[in-house]
């Protein structure tokens, strides 16, 4: 009797919130979340996060370096609703009140292998000066009440936004039995972890 095929697929994430640019500011930290389709479950790992606070380096680039790990696996039986990793960076203002100083999100990278992203940051905007001069003066900048609304479409063409600073992460990425489901993510689609290619022209 043949043995049963997989009914789902593994998607297997692991790496780091690796710095970011955000030249006007210093004293920043980052929290991360994930957005995921309703078929999508994580099986291990953590679908949150929050780093610690750094300041800018001293050389030239003034980077912001966390180098705050990530590591979670999901389970699907479809790619539709491909998880979405978001990311919100707060630092103090000048008096001493925690604002938010971007909004990100990305795709998790969808071929194996090893990837580096870097995302532009956006904050949202008083609808006028006087709305402006207000949340400045209270220390109470606008915000998204739930950041996960920046992986989502609806809604959002009637907030006013500003690009603002990019932060860059690292994946590393391996899924399991997606070529088995009939999904193709390009010829490293790795089932499992396997050792180098014989050369060729030898029998395997």
């Amino acid at each position: 009797m043949a043995a049963a095929g997989p009914s789902v697929f593994l998607l297997m994430v692991n790496g780091q919130v690796e710095s970011a640019q955000f030249p006007e500011y210093d004293d920043l930290y980052c929290k991360y979340c994930f957005v995921y389709g309703q078929d999508w479950a994580p099986t291990a790992g953590l679908e949150e996060g929050i780093s610690q606070i750094t300041s800018k380096s001293r050389d030239v680039r003034q980077a912001l370096v966390w180098n705050f790990p990530i590591d979670v696996t999901f389970k699907s039986t479809n790619p539709y609703g491909w998880p979405q990793i978001v990311l919100s960076v707060y630092g103090p203002d000048v008096f001493g009140n925690d604002v938010v100083r971007g909004y990100g999100a990305v795709h998790l990278p969808f071929s194996p292998g090893r990837h580096k992203r870097t995302i532009p940051m956006f904050v949202p905007e008083s609808t006028s000066k006087l709305q402006k001069f207000t949340s400045w003066f209270m220390g109470r900048r606008p915000e998204y009440t739930d950041p996960k609304v920046v992986a989502q479409g609806e809604g959002r063409e009637v907030t006013r936004v500003r690009s603002q600073g990019f932060v860059t992460l690292l994946f590393n990425v391996v899924t399991k039995d997606m070529r088995k489901l009939g999904y193709d993510t390009g010829p490293s689609d790795t089932q499992g972890v396997s050792g180098p290619s014989p050369p060729p022209g030898r029998p395997l």
